[in-house]
């Protein structure tokens, strides 16, 4: 009997053995498959790029694209030379060209500079913050109140258009003409101040294919583009970029190339010794900690010292950062971006209205409790609708 029930216990211990190791091996392998998840998710947000028929795309017949707008000039027998790349815009440049583009968030402002050079007249169909300074011709300004607006400027061009309502306003510097202006608040910027012409407006809900036929949005798009007999639009996109050579140096490249190695080297090392000392050899021990410290107690420390000092400009402040930093991670836009410049990416990929984003994102703090509710749940619809976008964008591409 006794023989018995010792095969019988170490028959039974056998079995446990095994089955702990099988449950081993499956954790690891579950640890593996998931890594692998991850690096391909990561590589898929990474090297995921956008639609090259965006919006103010001459060849897009997508809502925001400028397809009808382009037919319209050709129309009037204006030739269009639809370019990709700025080394093509500017061969295709002649002495009665207009040359159009978006923003060209691609590019560096010394690339800016080379691409309007040679053009005598230039036509922005989007706004940007950093345009404004590049160009000098003035800076945002609040929109007014009024609806639909006329001209209002003088220039003879634009003197038939009728009313428009523009999308975004801006404070004209010194020297620059404001048209379809309201309150100092001017839609359209027109510099000729060194004789040659510079014209900036947001032209997303005025220019594209579904806006196209509202108020005199086909007018103005006429009188703004149809001036000369020659069109090169230029399609600003990432494969023109010329950032990344021009980026300054950073860890990875400042890094001599002997520590990449030896930190691989430790990894794979940690990887083994994890592995060999993994191997339980029974079940483990609960023992009772000294302290048990949760980890929200900062937090929420933090915040009855926010609540008790009444602070709610300090506590929106940290909320606008927090989203700020995970909206440009999502909209692929630097760490050193400023607010002005992720509100314009936010807006251009939601495609609303860029103004209400530059006062969320970068206007006066909430001063009241009933503020600071109202802008933490403007931030988090904005996250959220940001996230939305990006995914059906990369669902679809």
């Amino acid at each position: 009997m006794t023989g018995t029930a010792a095969t019988s216990t170490a028959a039974i211990g056998t079995a446990v053995r095994e089955k702990g190791r099988l449950r081993s091996a499956l954790g690891w392998l579950a640890i593996a498959a998931a890594v692998i998840v991850f690096a391909l998710l990561i590589g898929a947000l990474s090297f995921g790029a956008p639609d090259s028929r965006g919006a103010l795309d001459p060849e897009s017949a997508k809502g925001s694209g400028t397809l009808a707008l382009a037919e319209l000039l050709r129309d009037q027998g204006v030739e269009i030379t639809v370019t990709r790349t700025r080394t093509d815009a500017i061969a295709a440049i002649r002495d009665d060209s207009t040359l159009v583009m978006a923003d060209p968030f691609s590019l560096s402002d010394e690339a800016v500079e080379a691409l309007i050079e040679p053009a005598d007249r230039t036509v922005f169909l989007s706004s940007a913050s950093r345009l404004l300074r590049l160009l000098d011709l003035g800076e945002n300004a609040a929109p007014p109140a009024s609806g639909a607006l006329d001209a209002g400027c003088g220039l003879p061009e634009f003197a038939n258009v009728g009313a428009v309502q523009p999308d975004r306003f801006f404070s004209p510097a010194d020297g620059v003409t404001g048209c379809f202006q309201s309150d100092g608040a001017a839609g359209l910027l027109v510099d000729d101040r060194t004789g040659d012409l510079t014209a900036l407006i947001e032209g997303v809900s005025l220019f594209g294919n579904e806006h196209l036929a509202e108020n005199g949005n086909a007018a103005l798009g006429l009188a703004l583009l149809g001036q000369t007999g020659h069109v090169v639009w230029y399609v600003p996109s990432l494969a023109d970029s010329d950032l990344e050579a021009q980026s300054p140096d950073t860890l990875a490249t400042l890094t001599p190339e002997w520590v990449t190695p030896a930190i691989l080297l430790l990894l794979l090392a940690g990887i083994v010794a994890g592995i060999s000392r993994g191997q339980r050899f029974g079940p483990l021990v609960t023992e009772t900690l000294p302290v048990t410290v949760r980890a929200s107690e900062t937090m929420h420390g933090r915040a009855r010292l926010t609540a008790k000092a009444g602070d709610a400009a300090h506590a929106a402040a940290a909320l606008r950062d927090g989203s700020l930093r995970r909206l440009a991670a999502r909209l692929g836009l630097t760490a050193r971006s400023t607010a002005a410049e992720i509100a314009d990416a936010a807006s251009d990929r939601l495609r609303i209205p860029r103004g209400s984003l530059h006062q969320l994102l970068d206007g006066p703090l909430p001063e009241t409790d009933a503020e600071l509710v109202d802008t933490a749940r403007r931030l988090a619809e904005l996250e959220a609708a940001v996230d939305t976008a990006v995914h059906v964008e990369r669902n679809t591409e």
